[in-house]
């Protein structure tokens, strides 16, 4: 007899889960797409090293075993994990003043950075935290990731105008740091701009923005950097006081811990944070966005593990933190991946890349690394979001501009910081002033109608059902207290029997909460008014009962629905 086969025993591993079930039919589009990647990563993931002040090469190698690692373990089938610009950004805003770029304990300070991330990341794995990326709202990362924008194309305007990096940080003699000190550094240097330089940027600008405006499908980066790789090596562009990048090491990275000490871990604990802050928010946005376009499912914790494993191939390799990149997500989905097969094979391709074709990379002008990185931090200042923003909610406008300065000005990591405090105050400030409404029924069907609350408002005569939209806690009880008993002080001067709350609103009381029901009881009763409670969810009726809320009012004071509340006082009310 034949028997039915169970699944096979790799499909019950705890990977792959991004590539698994396989279409074969699909395979060359993956391929394809992971090709189409590649293209663009390549320029746009040395631009970040750049960004990051690490070494041209060590970009590449956040696309090679990084990517990989999330690749494998992650749950996500879209994510695209690499280097990121706000991550690079934050990195070498928390490492300026502790090494020099480029050096080899700069690189170091940058592979434990990448390993403390992980480590981090992990540890919200498993303590199962990975909600925290809810509290970064997304009005405040619009005015962050802007705010990096401003900072990193202003940071790169020195190097598209042939500045040495020296001049980039003095200003009449004294050492200036932060986006407006190198912003003024460059205006007082510009006497000092090689003219060829700038023709070399305005060409890669042009070819770059050019193909974005005819197809961005087009990879303008990688023909911006063959093209002018080809002309620096044909006409010696060094010799024209180009600067390039110079010997780029080839082949595979090579693999182990970073030569730090403990001093230097103290150092980094905060940038940590903050990298792993940015790349939770980040990357779980994305990895939402994607898996509601495609109505997939996406264990945001399983992505904490990848993405942990993913930060620390990056510390071992020698290069810097990663990060799930929006842009190269799109990029990929765009170009028909819907795998994580399709970042497999940009692996591949970055593998041949790093085996065969480094050499040339030496001809390649720093401009146009400036260039590319340039275009990318013009691309994440989001005038539209904030604009957007700005009809909807003048008060969110108003923290995501604040936002945005705070990094232009103070700097990135200061920006990080204020974006999560700003998130949850406004998330604190939403519930310690819930919104708020009497209810009455209403005419043409029949639901209910919110009205704002005043010492007169009736929803029927004798009777108040007043909606308490939040949970209530130590922040809003006050609120709630001083909201009901208006009605009843000073006298009322509509006649009042019931008070009813609706709770259906109202997910969870804390124990300040119960008290203060017992306070608006006590209020109440002082002026012969009847306490009711309507509707409160299974949790919240349990909370009653163990408060002792329910024994003081009685357990014919809480009703199922609003509705049957009403029903309720309009008998007490026949004669």
């Amino acid at each position: 007899m034949a028997s039915t086969a169970g699944p096979r025993w790799w499909t019950r591993l705890p990977v792959l889960a991004g590539v698994r079930p396989v279409d074969r039919r699909r395979v060359p589009a993956e391929l394809l797409a992971g090709l189409t990647l590649a293209a663009v990563a390549i320029p746009e993931v040395m631009g970040y090293s750049r960004i990051a002040g690490m070494p041209v090469i060590t970009g590449l190698y956040t696309i090679l075993l990084p990517l990989a690692a999330f690749a494998v373990i992650g749950s996500s089938r879209h994510l695209s994990v690499g280097a990121d610009s706000a991550t690079a950004a934050v990195m070498a805003a928390g490492l300026g003043g502790l090494a020099l770029a480029g050096t080899r304990h700069y690189v170091a300070l940058a592979g434990a950075l990448a390993l403390m991330a992980a480590v981090f990341l992990v540890v919200a794995r498993i303590i199962r935290i990975g909600f925290l990326a809810d509290f970064l709202s997304r009005t405040v990362l619009i005015g962050f990731l802007t705010g990096v924008g401003i900072e990193v194309a202003i940071g790169q305007v020195g190097g598209m105008l042939g500045l040495s990096s020296a001049s980039l940080v003095r200003l009449d003699g004294h050492r200036v740091s932060g986006t407006v000190g190198r912003l003024a550094a460059t205006v007082d240097h510009l006497a000092q701009v090689s003219w060829a330089t700038v023709a070399v940027s305005a060409a890669t600008l042009a070819v770059v923005v050019g193909s974005r405006r005819i197809n961005r499908a087009v990879p303008g980066a990688l023909v911006a950097v063959g093209g002018t790789i080809l002309v620096s090596w044909h006409w010696d562009l060094g010799a024209h006081g180009v600067a390039l990048v110079g010997p780029v090491p080839s082949g595979l990275p090579a693999v182990g811990l970073p030569d730090v000490g403990w001093a230097d871990l103290v150092k980094l604990v905060g940038t940590a944070g903050s990298l792993f802050v940015l790349i939770l928010a980040q990357s779980a946005a994305t990895s939402r966005a994607f898996a509601a376009r495609y109505e997939e499912d996406v264990d945001e914790n399983r992505d904490l593990l990848g993405l942990g494993l993913a930060n620390v191939m990056a510390g071992v390799t020698g290069t810097f933190a990663v990060n799930g990149s929006p842009t190269r997500t799109q990029l990929a989905d765009s170009a028909g991946g819907r795998t994580q097969l399709a970042q497999l094979s940009t692996v591949v391709v970055v593998g041949l890349v790093l085996v065969l074709l480094t050499h040339p990379l030496e001809y390649l002008p720093v401009a146009v690394l400036a260039s590319v990185v340039f275009v990318i931090g013009i691309e994440l200042v989001d005038l539209k979001g904030l604009h957007r923003v700005l009809t909807m909610r003048t008060d969110e406008f108003v923290v995501a501009t604040l936002t945005a300065l705070t990094v232009v000005v103070l700097g990135v990591e200061q920006g990080i910081v204020l974006a999560v405090v700003a998130s949850i105050v406004a998330h604190l400030r939403r519930s310690y002033r819930p919104a708020v409404a009497v209810l009455v029924p209403a005419t043409d069907h029949p639901g209910w109608h919110g009205i704002t609350p005043a010492p007169e408002v009736r929803t029927v005569p004798g009777l108040v059902i007043y909606r308490f939209a939040s949970s209530i806690y130590y922040a809003n009880a006050n609120h709630l207290v001083a909201g009901i008993t208006a009605f009843v002080r000073p006298a009322p001067s509509a006649p009042l029997r019931w008070l009813c709350l609706d709770a259906e609103m109202v997910g969870d009381i804390d124990v300040t909460g119960g008290q203060a029901l017992r306070a608006i009881h006590d209020a109440l009763a002082e002026r012969g008014v009847r306490f009711v409670i309507a509707e409160p969810i299974h949790q919240v009726r349990d909370q009653l009962a163990r408060y002792g809320i329910i024994d003081l009012l009685g357990a014919d004071a809480v009703f199922p629905t609003v509705r049957s509340a009403l029903k309720a006082f309009q008998s007490s009310s026949a004669p």
